[in-house]
């Protein structure tokens, strides 16, 4: 496929057959591109890659990096590889800088090499760490309050660097609250240990753990329960595609929030899968958690006024019944 006047058919997808990277996998095949995922399945399921070559390979590894690019004649990398359990980067620095950030690095110099210059990052509003004000622009001062934020800001930086060197454009998408699955539920979330809100809520529904955690009920808050920006992983898919189309285009580097700019509590999440399941949640409520901000929702003009983007089943409504749909019939 062309996009923007400039070929580009064939995207390396690392951390592909992971939950976001198989769905952005899905959304290439489906413009016409080859997307070929290389993952190490530290996390990633075989199950997920449907839709183009596999490369099992690690991303420090420079020679599969570089046999890969050459083999399947790569135009573009979509990079999702990395460890993103906050709680564990925190009593586990070493581990996430190691891939996280080493390994990207890696991934970096092999595309320098290879002499490939388009590439989109998967970053994350972790990057923020607690703001001042809400809603987030991406002009707010990023403060990582946790490892797995800091190495994702890591590379926001290094990307600017290696566009100034080596001539390589990025496009760092930070998202917020990635949830919801694949509408015709071939793919979805399926994490191990899982720590996003809503599977949680729906192993619960379904029996298969006693009840979740609801942590801190006292925030200044509607309803004085954490509230957060949801954004339906197949949006995320598309401001992927997106994204690649505006720097095959000619677009500069550049960095831009993916939410829907309205925020939902955890108790709101909580009725909403009652009413989608039609089946009580099992809750405890406890105190707060360490490192929570009362409030994280995104001002996400720029991906409308940049990509034309704008999220089209990001309600509240269609992220629980796909997820729900996903929950009852996944491997």
């Amino acid at each position: 496929m062309v996009l923007g006047g400039v070929g580009m058919r064939n995207v390396l997808v690392t951390g592909g057959a992971g939950y976001i990277g198989s769905h952005a996998a899905k959304a290439l095949a489906r413009a016409g591109m080859r997307p070929v995922v290389y993952d190490n399945f530290v996390y990633g399921n075989r199950w997920a890659v449907k839709w183009g070559p596999l490369v099992e390979g690690d991303i420090r590894d420079r020679a599969t990096l570089l046999d890969a690019f050459s083999r399947y004649e790569i135009d573009a990398v979509m990079h999702f590889a990395a460890f993103a359990y906050v709680g564990e980067s925190m009593t586990q620095p070493g581990r996430y800088f190691d891939n996280n950030v080493a390994g990207s690095f890696n991934l970096l110099e092999s595309m320098q090499l290879a002499n490939i210059r388009n590439i989109v990052f998967s970053s994350t509003c972790a990057t923020y760490g607690t703001p001042d004000s809400v809603p987030i622009t991406e002009e707010t001062p990023q403060r990582p309050v946790n490892p797995y934020g800091e190495t994702k800001l890591m590379i926001e930086r290094a990307l600017h660097w290696y566009g100034e060197a080596h001539g390589i454009t990025s496009l760092a998408l930070r998202y917020f609250n990635a949830s919801g699955a694949d509408p015709e539920g071939e793919i979805g979330e399926a994490h191990d240990p899982e720590t996003h809100l809503i599977p949680l809520i729906l192993d619960a529904v379904a029996g298969k753990r006693e009840a979740i955690d609801v942590f801190g009920t006292d925030y200044p808050t509607r309803d004085g329960t954490c509230e957060r920006d949801y954004i339906h992983v197949s949006d995320l898919a598309d401001a992927h595609l997106q994204a690649l189309r505006y720097l095959a285009a000619g677009g500069q580097t550049s960095a831009i929030n993916l939410g829907t700019g309205q925020g939902h509590t955890v108790r709101e999440v909580i009725h909403a899968v009652e009413a989608v399941t039609g089946k009580p949640v099992p809750f405890r409520e406890t105190g707060r958690r360490a490192g929570d901000p009362p409030v994280l929702v995104a001002d996400a003009r720029r991906a409308a006024q940049m990509l034309g983007w704008t999220p089209r089943r990001s309600d509240l409504p269609t992220i629980v019944d796909t997820a729900w749909v996903w929950h009852q019939n996944r491997p």
